[in-house]
């Protein structure tokens, strides 16, 4: 890191040179300028992050060389140095974005101190900057917005005034709630719905954490049908939709979200681009790999209609059909083949597979093992291990 030193006397640098901690606040090159034209061609060519400069010097003065870096944004903290307790000088040392104004003779402490403050701004700001260069600020930006969403539609704690970041004011808003097909990937096109709205100044998109298929969409009142029409223009997938839910107070997020949420579970949405036109036996082939990795969650012919965009009455004939076998018999016999494996293969608990496989009561669970296997889970284990005693 460069520090600059601009005045035209030469003890006044020489003190200034002597009072500074640079190493300890990690300035590496210490730099000298007589005036401020000298100062303004070494800046162009060393582009120093910190700059003292006294305020009246022969040629370009002190506010003449913070005006021209106001003028072209320098990055760079300036902090300016005079004997003259002026108001005029502050007042222009405010205008220009200068750092600090410290009056002559310089006292140690106050100069490091300066120093130190000035150093850990342009830091900061440079993560800044690098990050906005890199897209990783926008990316943290974007992922903290949706992690705070999440939240309050879960009704969990959130910041209200963190939320009217992400959204134009408004006296107030509309929720529309947006499912995706299962097999797509949605992240894309809530970004491209997301940035549409920012760029008319009408609202935001925002993916749910805890479901990455639905997306919140948050508007000014009165611009819905025109943010649906231009969905159903650029979005080249099926969408479902419930829309027209309306929000006085971004504070209750919570409850708006319940009620498009039950909505959409109740079959009340509207339909973008159906998958009527789609291969039948793929989307059951989908839900069947959807089942054998997700067979330790809760599912629900409820839920695979909302993931698949298919009836429940569908899913349960054609999933038949593909297995052999009723839904919950096919998660029940991926359970405990599952459960099977840790018995012999681990040390772990009866309880504690009960509770990975997603039943919270460990007798109900022996019961329905014990009704598939023919034996509770203990004796399966003892038995299996006694098999491998007589092996060895």
């Amino acid at each position: 890191m460069k520090a600059l030193i601009v005045d035209d006397e030469f003890n006044v640098r020489d003190v200034i040179r002597h009072l500074g901690q640079w190493e300890k606040y990690g300035i590496t090159h210490l730099l000298e300028a007589s005036n401020g034209d000298d100062a303004k061609g070494m800046i162009e060519k060393e582009s120093p992050e910190i700059i003292f400069t006294d305020v009246k010097m022969p040629g370009m003065s002190g506010i003449e060389l913070i005006e021209w870096l106001d003028s072209i944004s320098y990055p760079g903290k300036v902090i300016l140095i005079s004997g003259f307790d002026d108001y005029s000088f502050m007042r222009k040392a405010i205008q220009f974005s200068s750092f600090d104004y410290l009056l002559k003779p310089i006292e140690a402490d106050a100069f490091n101190k300066t120093l130190e403050e000035a150093v850990k701004l342009w830091a900061d700001e440079e993560e800044v900057r690098v990050n906005k260069e890199t897209g990783v600020y926008e990316d943290v930006k974007k992922f903290r917005s949706n992690q705070v969403i999440t939240a309050a539609c879960m009704g969990e704690h959130f910041d209200k005034n963190e939320i009217e970041t992400y959204v134009p004011k408004a006296e107030g808003y509309e929720l529309t709630l947006i499912s995706f097909y299962q097999m797509h990937h949605p992240a894309p096109y809530i970004q491209l719905l997301a940035d549409e709205l920012v760029e008319r100044k009408i609202g935001n998109a925002f993916a749910l954490q805890n479901d990455h298929n639905l997306c919140l969409v948050i508007t000014i009142p009165d611009h819905w049908l025109s943010v649906e029409e231009w969905i159903s223009h650029q979005f080249d997938i099926p969408v479902r939709l419930v829309s027209g839910e309306p929000l006085k107070s971004l504070g209750e997020i919570h409850n708006s979200f319940k009620k498009l949420q039950k909505a959409m579970n109740d079959q009340n949405f509207r339909s973008i681009h159906r998958l009527d036109d789609l291969d039948a036996a793929r989307r059951i082939e989908d839900i069947v790999s959807y089942v054998e990795k997700y067979y330790m969650e809760e599912l629900s012919l409820e839920k695979l209609s909302n993931v698949f965009f298919l009836s429940r009455e569908h899913i349960s004939r054609k999933f038949k059909q593909k297995t052999g076998m009723l839904l919950s018999k096919y998660i029940t016999k991926l359970r405990t083949d599952q459960a099977k494996r840790w018995l012999r293969e681990t040390e772990k608990s009866i309880y504690t597979i009960s509770l990975m496989l997603g039943y919270q009561d460990e007798k109900y669970f022996s019961k329905l093992f014990k009704k598939v296997v023919g034996m509770t889970p203990f004796e399966y284990r003892n038995g299996e291990k006694q098999l491998q005693v007589r092996s060895k």
